[in-house]
């Protein structure tokens, strides 16, 4: 009875180890599961920090990238201004030059009058020293015919003295005639001169003004090689006007395509926030499920 009973204690405990050996065995592989869990969560985890260490330097390259966009920004933004500043002095420059070219071309117009008032009356001087010149040489042959006329009448005189002494009427006529024909010769002498000194002033008159004509003109080429200039540095302006107004607009353009990739990058790096709040979140409750 003893044995039976020892083996039936025995029976009792063979089956109470095999139900511990089956317990310990469930709580083994239970614990072999939970640890492939854990490595699973681990590398899991491994994962994530290799895409968190990435995502963060993609952001700090990103952030790099906005940071050099924003300077670019700001210096297309003072280039901006710097180019409308130009603009405002290129525009008033060539308001000035407009200015120059419109009083240039009215002095050279009233030159050009002058000039030609100048021609007028230097035509008018030409004809009239031509009239005097005529005039003069009409009075020069008119005396050169009285001193003819003179000579033949003392020849006379002197032949009628030798021939005729007797006869002092005739000679104190002669004589009265050729007091009367030296006093006209006086008198034309006289007009002559007159005559002379007014061809000298006529003369001085002409030359001064083909001078003042000279000059005119020398002013007027000035002033054409002047206007000329201006209109090529009025050219110039409006050209350089155009071009600062082209790299505005390509400033412009540029400025517009750089704010849409900024604001596209602002949405890719708030979406990446996000994913990344979200992966902390998970993180921090995977840490917690662990512990």
């Amino acid at each position: 009875s003893i044995i039976r009973r020892q083996r039936q204690e025995l029976k009792l405990l063979i089956a109470e180890l095999k139900d511990r050996d089956k317990e310990l065995n469930d709580m083994v592989a239970v614990h072999e599961r939970h640890i492939q869990a854990w490595e699973d969560d681990r590398q899991k985890i491994l994962t994530l920090a290799e895409q968190c260490s990435l995502l963060t330097s993609e952001l700090n390259e990103r952030d790099a990238v906005i940071k050099s966009l924003t300077k670019k920004l700001k210096l297309l933004e003072s280039q901006h201004n710097d180019s409308k500043m130009t603009l405002e002095s290129t525009q008033q420059k060539f308001k000035e030059l407009t200015q120059k070219v419109t009083d240039s071309s009215l002095h050279c117009q009233v030159l050009e009058e002058k000039n030609q008032s100048l021609h007028c009356s230097i035509l008018e001087l030409s004809a009239k020293t031509g009239q005097l010149q005529a005039r003069e040489q009409e009075l020069l042959s008119m005396l050169e015919m009285k001193e003819k006329t003179l000579i033949e009448t003392t020849d006379q005189i002197t032949e009628v003295t030798s021939r005729f002494k007797t006869l002092e009427n005739a000679l104190r006529t002669a004589k009265l005639d050729d007091f009367s024909r030296s006093r006209e010769q006086q008198d034309l002498k006289l007009t002559l001169n007159d005559v002379m000194c007014q061809v000298n002033k006529m003369k001085d008159v002409l030359s001064e003004k083909m001078k003042e004509s000279s000059k005119n003109q020398e002013e007027i080429s000035h002033l054409k090689q002047e206007n000329g200039c201006l209109r090529s540095e009025l050219i110039l302006a409006v050209e350089e006007a155009q071009r600062k107004d082209q790299l505005y607009q390509l400033a412009k353009s540029k400025r517009v395509r750089i704010e849409k990739e900024l604001s596209s990058l602002r949405q890719v790096c708030v979406k990446q926030q996000r994913d990344l709040h979200f992966l902390h979140v998970n993180f921090d409750s995977s840490q917690d499920s662990r512990q």
